[in-house]
């Protein structure tokens, strides 16, 4: 097992090594370290030392290299152990930052003994700190998606924990018409808390977001949150039918095992005249992505008001032209100011007149994702075309605007 250690050529690097550099024998064998599995290092370096006999050990705390630091391993499991007593996670993995004058020397080290098997002191002490934390834990190393990565910093015995967040899938429903998606902050103070939004720091008291994060984040003891809805409605439209599908992101949580159907409960009960939730299971950032690429067909009920008594015949036929087309739409100028300024083509793939009573009527639209309602009632100044109010020659505008079904999930 340890023949290669024997090799002339790994003894030739070894001694000039060691007749310039005062190495322990973690740093001695690190240069070796991609030679002969199933060792430490610290034994690869007590191994290539008695062979060459003549080169006394070194003590870790006068190495030349590492200065004691290949010493404090087990000391740095525990300070690490220590730091993760608060949280639930089920995988981690170690991190290290390492006094530059180290690196530096390493670097130098390297470079003299051209040895093409070695590997950094950051690697050797990741390594060794994990297999210890393995076992004290219970828990396992994580390359690809730790839980929690714990980040050592040598020089101050300081640990900094990198978190993952937790993924919490749904759907909600709105039952207010003065309730936005999510937070919005004031416009002067940017969220400071000013005169002008009673020092709140928010143009509304809530939103979705904040009804359905407070209790999330009590619960998780986590530190904030973001919110991802799949697209979003006017404050003033309501979300009804199957919900909207949401992911609630928790950022750095110390509790993870949640009672998911305990809090659906609760925020449904609190909120049981503002908003609904359903649908809820432990997610993951990719299914974030799903939902803003997803592109799903929404289903609207309309009630709007024309300019003056509504002709009969002519909705129907406008109702009846709609279905299957594909419209144009300059971005409205209501939101002009934050959306970039171009012609968006979408599809209407059905249009049902639920009622007609003088100048009112009421019709369902099953659209394409991102589709202006609003405007494509109104018209918006001929900024979408065609509308609803060229169709049958009035004006029309949206009196109540309410989601009904969010398709294709």
């Amino acid at each position: 097992m340890i023949s290669c250690l024997k090799d002339k050529e790994t003894l030739k690097i070894a001694e000039k090594t060691l007749s310039k550099y005062k190495l322990c024998d973690h740093c001695l064998g690190r240069i070796f370290a991609k030679i002969e599995r199933g060792l430490t290092n610290k034994k690869r370096g007590q191994l290539i030392r008695n062979h060459l006999k003549k080169h006394k050990k070194t003590e870790v705390k006068n190495c030349w290299l590492c200065s004691g630091l290949c010493n404090e391993i087990s000391y740095f499991a525990d300070l690490i152990s220590d730091s993760l007593n608060d949280y639930e996670y089920e995988t981690f993995l170690v991190g290290s930052k390492i006094d530059e004058d180290i690196i530096s020397g390493e670097q130098e080290l390297f470079d003299f003994t051209g040895s093409e098997y070695s590997e950094s002191i950051k690697t050797e002490l990741n390594r060794e700190i994990g297999k210890i934390l393995e076992k004290k834990l219970g828990k396992e190393v994580d390359f690809e998606k730790p839980t929690i990565m714990a980040v050592i910093d040598t020089s101050f015995d300081v640990v900094n924990l990198q978190i993952s967040s937790l993924f919490i899938y749904g759907r909600y429903k709105k039952y207010r018409r003065d309730i936005p998606q999510t937070k919005w902050f004031c416009k002067i103070c940017r969220g400071k808390g000013c005169k002008r939004c009673n020092y709140t720091g928010k143009l509304y008291d809530e939103s979705i977001e904040e009804l359905i994060a407070k209790k999330f984040l009590d619960r998780a003891k986590g530190d904030s949150e973001s919110f991802h809805g799949c697209g979003r409605e006017d404050v003033d439209v309501r979300m009804l039918g199957n919900g909207r599908p949401f992911v609630l992101e928790i950022k750095n949580p110390k509790i993870r095992k949640l009672d998911l159907t305990r809090l659906k409960n609760d925020i449904n009960t609190t909120n049981k005249d503002d908003i609904e939730i359903s649908d809820l299971h432990f997610s993951d950032k990719e299914e974030i992505i799903r939902l803003k690429d997803a592109g799903l067909r929404k289903t609207y009920r309309i009630v709007f008001r024309g300019g003056k008594p509504i002709n009969n015949e002519k909705l129907k036929k406008a109702a009846q032209s709609l279905r299957g087309k594909t419209i144009g739409q300059l971005t409205p100028s209501r939101v002009a100011h934050r959306r970039a300024d171009m012609v968006r083509e979408k599809q209407i793939y059905n249009c049902n007149i639920e009622s007609i009573d003088g100048a009112m009527a009421t019709l369902t639209l099953e659209t394409e994702s991102g589709t202006y309602i609003k405007e494509l009632v109104s018209g918006d100044d001929g900024r979408t075309k065609p509308s609803i109010s060229e169709m049958i020659g009035i004006p029309c505008e949206v009196t109540e605007l309410d989601v009904i079904e969010i398709k294709g999930e």
